[in-house]
């Protein structure tokens, strides 16, 4: 039995902190909070998971023996269970119809409202939200503007902030916003990053399989544009054909070509390799196809920036709440002109 929010004092160390995982992919977040929960000697607890997506949903219940629930929108949200922190990785699909400033009522249509409709109901102490970079750009700002508003005018203290997982270790260029909002709480301490990168040649596997290797055709035509380093390098063609190359891979992406991304300008990521690239522990069992997981990856956050969020979120809701004191005498509601004012 779940216990309901107004009964949840400040987290003991003996007490879960309980939350769900929606949009729950292949558990990015979960890793995430697992791994910085265990580093705070914080116990936690998934009480509600879900995805759209029949294979991701069996790569989850491999690595965490649950099943997640499928299609969010047709949940209501007085099923999901009470919870301290809410986890969304959220699809990007376009917010076309945000523009008017109505909050709420604005993000209807889209999977976000499906978020705001939830922590409208179950009111949990934190959230954390992570989409593309492009949102806080998108429709030249409006849609991240109307997201703040929906978040805030619940009651929440809402802060974004793009963080790049280069800079917390992971051999990727993948820049993604991240959005925390607390109930009790205001002002996240950002972790600032600045790990060294790991080197690509200790993510990349030995052996590869035959399969995984361009055509010949494929590799002379790069060939032509760039030249082998010494050291293990990813080679990037973009949409004009240009080919870079460096050191690390280019943002991982589900849809892209089979050929977006090449190692040393032969061979393409093995699905343990793009994995590896997100952060994903190599514990994390694979059980769908290579296709599948390479678009389970590619749709994946890089666990080692969630950690670092959620980190700093731990230790914020270890910190006793804020009182809002005006708030709190306008509640108690009490006639104070029986004191008797005492002159010294």
């Amino acid at each position: 039995m779940v216990t309901p929010h107004h009964m949840i004092s400040s987290q003991s160390q003996t007490e879960p902190l309980q939350f769900i995982d929606l949009f729950c992919g292949i558990g990015g977040f979960r890793f995430a909070l697992e791994q910085a929960a265990q580093e705070r000697g914080q116990p936690v607890e998934c009480v509600f998971s879900s995805d759209i997506d029949p294979h991701c949903r069996d790569s989850y219940h491999a690595n965490f023996l649950e099943m997640p629930h499928g299609d969010i929108t047709v949940v209501h949200e007085n099923d999901v269970p009470d919870h301290d922190l809410l986890l969304a990785g959220f699809p990007c699909q376009p917010f076309s119809i945000i523009g008017q400033m109505k909050g709420f009522e604005d993000t209807r249509g889209t999977l976000f409202f499906d978020i705001a409709r939830i922590l409208k109901e179950k009111r949990p102490k934190a959230f954390v939200l992570e989409n593309v970079k492009l949102l806080v750009g998108h429709n030249k700002g409006q849609t991240i503007r109307v997201i703040h508003k929906t978040l805030v005018d619940m009651g929440y203290h809402v802060e974004y902030k793009v963080l790049n997982a280069l800079n917390f270790g992971l051999p990727q260029k993948r820049e993604r916003v991240w959005i925390v909002g607390f109930r009790d709480h205001d002002k996240l301490e950002w972790p600032i990053g600045g790990q060294a990168m790991k080197p690509l040649g200790s993510i990349l596997e030995k052996d590869v399989d035959a399969k995984h290797y361009a055509s010949e055709h494929i590799r002379s035509k790069r060939l032509l544009k760039a030249r082998p380093r010494a050291e293990p390098t990813i080679w990037h063609e973009n949409k004009a054909g240009n080919i870079s190359v460096y050191p690390y891979s280019c943002a991982l992406r589900a849809g892209a070509s089979y050929n977006y991304l090449l190692v040393n300008g032969e061979r393409r990521l093995t699905p343990r390799e793009m994995l590896r690239l997100q952060g994903f522990p190599d514990c994390f069992r694979i059980v769908c196809s290579d296709s599948q997981t390479r678009k389970q990856a590619g749709n994946s956050l890089p666990v080692n920036v969630a950690r670092a969020v959620l980190s700093q979120v731990l230790i914020r809701l270890k910190q006793p709440p804020e009182l809002d004191h005006e708030k709190v005498l306008a509640t108690m509601n009490f006639d104070a002109s029986w004191i008797e004012v005492v002159k010294v």
